[in-house]
């Protein structure tokens, strides 16, 4: 039996005559009787008595006509939902995000989900190389990464240059508003993230090429302690503006870091080139291009 079967007999039960039946389904009669007959051979069993132009319902009829009735609505429920699905309207939003994260990012997701209330979402947070990594996988569909990264395998969506910040204890006499790398190079630093990964690497490079030799006492990839180090006195740090922005309340000071010393991280929204994006993601991508 198919699907089409089952409805031209839930037409025949609730109709209570074949050409009822047949009228209603706009077909003709002979052929509905005979799709009734291979339905009861298929089964091997009377689905309705017939006397005349009236029958019955046979008990094995009730039956497959209960779950009859299940199966066209589940049917019903699956076509609606893959259109939807298609349309964007439900689906999951499969995403990673930088280990720092990015400012406004819940503001944009709320946005998304009152557009898209039936979109469930699957959120990773990791350095950026390793959600490079889980896109090329196909773990999630979209990245937001901090750039430079080699990213030939991907479509890239540029959304801004983040400043960075230089930062120590309020214990301190605060510099000025804004400092070069010559300005804090002798502090005793210690930087976010992993040696040899993502921020970490952008900072030690920007010192690298104005030629000084950073006082680096070591990494820290816990963002919050590195914030209760520094307000102690510990050390001091560079950070991105996201972090001053997501970590508030710390008695530190911040001080822009000159525009001129290159010390800036793109940050880009990222997928896989030549891949279709499924409809939630591409929504997802659309509201960003509107944002920008």
């Amino acid at each position: 039996m198919d699907i089409r079967q089952l409805r031209y007999f839930i037409a025949i039960v609730e109709e209570g005559k074949i050409s009822a039946a047949a009228e209603r389904l706009h077909i003709s009669q002979p052929p509905l009787s005979q799709h009734l007959k291979a339905m009861e051979e298929e089964l091997g069993t009377t689905l309705v008595e017939r006397s005349g132009k009236q029958f019955e319902v046979t008990e094995a009829g009730k039956s497959l006509y209960k779950y009859a009735l299940q199966m066209v609505q589940l049917m019903e429920e699956a076509k609606l939902e893959a259109k939807e699905a298609g349309n964007g309207v439900n689906g999951q939003l499969k995403i990673g995000v930088n280990t720092f994260s990015v400012a406004g990012l819940s503001e944009l997701l709320q946005t998304f989900g009152s557009r898209y209330p039936k979109v469930t979402y699957k959120i990773q947070q990791n350095e950026s190389a390793q959600l490079c990594q889980l896109v090329r996988d196909r773990a999630i569909e979209l990245a937001i990464i901090r750039l430079p990264l080699e990213l030939s395998s991907f479509s890239v969506l540029h959304l801004k240059n983040e400043p960075f910040y230089f930062i120590a204890s309020a214990k301190h006499e605060r510099l000025k508003d804004e400092v070069s790398l010559a300005d804090i190079h002798s502090y005793p630093l210690v930087l976010p993230s992993t040696e040899g990964l993502g921020v970490h690497y952008l900072i030690l490079e920007a010192f690298s090429r104005s030629r000084l030799t950073a006082n680096l006492m070591g990494e820290c990839s816990d963002i919050a302690l590195l914030m209760d180090m520094v307000s102690s006195g510990f050390c001091a740090s560079v950070v991105p503006e996201t972090v001053l922005k997501r970590h508030k309340g710390y008695a530190v000071n911040a001080s822009k870091v000159a525009p001129e010393t290159d010390v800036a991280s793109p940050i880009g929204l990222i997928w896989l080139k030549h891949h279709r994006l499924s409809q939630a993601a591409q929504n997802f991508v659309d509201l960003l291009q509107s944002r920008l």
